[in-house]
């Protein structure tokens, strides 16, 4: 009897490594294959239209499925053939891209390596539908709400837009057993109260305020377990949990509460790496996912990992902080001696990587609770404003003078007569780099 279990055992072994993958492998794969060359906040709807081209080329079912409220087209694609069901969707938000580029890869990727094994396994366990862009006109504006002003994510309930209408009938044709709620975060989102961002942040959603489970409720805590897992590997103690309060008009609520539990996927910032880096995080984790689900894997997944991931924090970060700056007091610029210590934070505002993203006084003070992604120390400059004064809500245009120079304040040409020793303008050094100390 042991030798036909040792001989059964054998002959699995070639089926399980044909199977098996790994983070790294999804990663390593992405870099080689992926097709998404410009940055997500950068595409629009022209852009994906030519990547869906690209995989109507490949042999993917592509369709379109709606118009947005400005008659843009809305496409959904299609890829395997399994009895599972999994329906994702990304960019409700116009201005939270990522996720769309990702999709594009994964599909790609998949159609690329249908013969592969375990890609196969994928096709033949799982159906995936997903729609890229569902609000192409809040994209192309970059902006949050559909055109009539609306956030499609609280309009579930109520269907005033055309996309939201559309989302709904979806599902409620097909039905679907999982749903993937793809979106971006605030790039200052940290990981509960550490200083943290939260480059990605997991919510298996509730569908009813008592939070009640159910099974499907408990395979994607597992599923959501086995992308921290993944995720890890790349971004340690950058992954946080999605707050769980009900929102009774939004959509992965409602999925949920209509018969398709649903993971919603938040994609925040990682400091020192772009847009497309991020991109390949969610491609990691797509894969990881679908391979979970396609051989069973999943259900040995402990939920635990993503259950105690901690929640997602706010308010303790920015984007830069110039330490101890003596600020010049520009109410009395002739005072020189009217000079305040405090501390200067600056947050820049969300923007197309194409664009020049303005960098804005967030506060000014003692702000040993607030952590920069960069910090400077200024206590041995006398800081002035190019422009305005400085103070929130002001744009960090300032001039750095060391402190053992005399200046003239008043001076109405103050930059060709006093040469600045350090200017920072529009988030960075255009003279005087590396003069003012990083911490």
């Amino acid at each position: 009897m042991r030798q036909l279990l040792f001989v059964i055992l054998l002959s699995l072994v070639p089926l399980m490594n044909s199977y098996s993958q790994s983070a790294e492998k999804f990663a390593e794969a992405w870099e080689k294959e992926h097709v998404s060359k410009i940055f997500p906040s950068d595409v629009r709807h022209a852009d994906l239209k030519k990547y869906l081209e690209g995989l109507k080329g490949l042999g993917i079912k592509v369709d379109q499925v709606g118009l947005s409220n400005a008659s843009r087209e809305i496409y959904q694609v299609e890829w395997g053939n399994g009895p599972l069901k999994v329906f994702m969707w990304s960019q409700m938000h116009g201005d939270e891209p990522t996720a769309t580029s990702a999709l594009v890869d994964m599909f790609t990727f998949l159609q690329k390596n249908r013969d592969k094994d375990w890609v196969k396994k994928i096709g033949k366990e799982i159906t995936i539908r997903a729609v890229p862009m569902l609000n192409p006109d809040g994209a192309e504006l970059f902006q949050r709400r559909n055109l009539q002003g609306i956030d499609i994510n609280r309009d579930a309930i109520d269907l005033k837009t055309p996309e939201a209408r559309l989302l709904k009938r979806l599902r409620d044709e097909w039905n679907p057993a999982i749903g993937f709620n793809l979106h971006n975060q605030g790039y200052l989102t940290t990981v509960g109260r550490s200083p943290s961002q939260a480059s990605i942040s997991l919510l298996i959603v509730y569908g009813d305020e008592a939070k009640t489970t159910s099974l499907g409720h408990e395979r994607n805590q597992r599923v959501a377990s086995g992308i921290v897992t993944a995720l890890r590997k790349f971004i340690p103690g950058h992954i946080a949990r999605y707050g769980d309060e009900w929102t009774a008009t939004a959509f992965g609520d409602n999925f949920s509460a209509w018969g398709t539990p649903t993971i919603l996927i938040e994609t925040g910032g990682l400091f020192g790496k772009d847009e497309m880096y991020l991109v390949k995080m969610n491609f990691v984790a797509f894969l990881t996912a679908l391979h979970s689900l396609a051989t069973g894997s999943e259900k040995t997944n402990d939920p635990a990992i993503y259950v105690t991931l901690p929640e997602n924090g706010s308010g303790g970060l920015t984007n830069i902080v110039f330490r101890r700056a003596n600020i010049v007091n520009q109410n009395d610029p002739a005072a020189a001696a009217t000079i305040s210590v405090a501390d200067i934070s600056a947050n820049t505002e969300r923007r197309r990587a194409s664009f020049t993203a303005p960098v804005r006084i967030r506060a000014v003070g003692n702000l040993t609770n607030v952590r920069g992604l960069e910090e400077y120390d200024a206590g041995d400059f006398n800081v002035f404003a190019r422009m305005g004064t400085i103070k929130a809500g002001e744009l960090a245009d300032m001039y750095f003078f060391k402190k053992d120079r005399n200046v003239d304040w008043a001076s109405p040409d103050l930059e060709k007569q006093f040469p600045p020793d350090a200017i920072f303008s529009g988030g960075k050094w255009i003279k005087g780099e590396k003069l003012v100390p990083r911490k």
